[in-house]
Formats: C-alpha cells, sequence, structure tokens
C-alpha cells in the first residue's frame, strides 16, 4: 500500500501539482488526492485509488520504497 508521505514525495519529484496528478488518473479528483496526502500512513482512500495513484507514479519516473516508506526517482537505464 502506498502511503500519503510517498504520494506527496513522488508529486514532488515530479514537480506535479495535485491537478496534473489527478489528470493523469482516471476517476481521482484532485480533493482525494489532498486528502491522501494528508497523512503519513495509509491513506484514507480505497485500495484501487491508492493502486492507480500508485501505477500512474510509477509510469512517471518514480519508485516506492518500503523501508522506510519513501519515494524516488528511478534510476535511467543504461
Amino acid at each position: 500500500m502506498i502511503t500519503g508521505r510517498q504520494i506527496r514525495e513522488a508529486r514532488a519529484l515530479l514537480g506535479l501539482q495535485r491537478s496534473q496528478l489527478a489528470a493523469r488518473v482516471r476517476n481521482i479528483t484532485t480533493a482525494t488526492i489532498m486528502r491522501a496526502e494528508l497523512v503519513d500512513g495509509e491513506p484514507p482512500i480505497t485500495t484501487a485509488q491508492a493502486d492507480a495513484l500508485k501505477e500512474a507514479l510509477e509510469r512517471a519516473g518514480i519508485e516506492f520504497t518500503s523501508d522506510p516508506p519513501s519515494a524516488r526517482l528511478r534510476a535511467a537505464e543504461p
């Protein structure tokens, strides 16, 4: 499960506004992203919404770590 902190970090790394991220994810609103980012841990959104956000951020070049939960830009492949 992606955390609210990871969503915040990933969006910041990509330089995306909430509205820009929402436009990349089907059935996700800016308000949903804002609600998810308000917590550091498990966000108060559905599993499907969390999965959709995670997938969109990974497609944009983000890699998620689990210990500790964090986000970073994926290294370019040689």
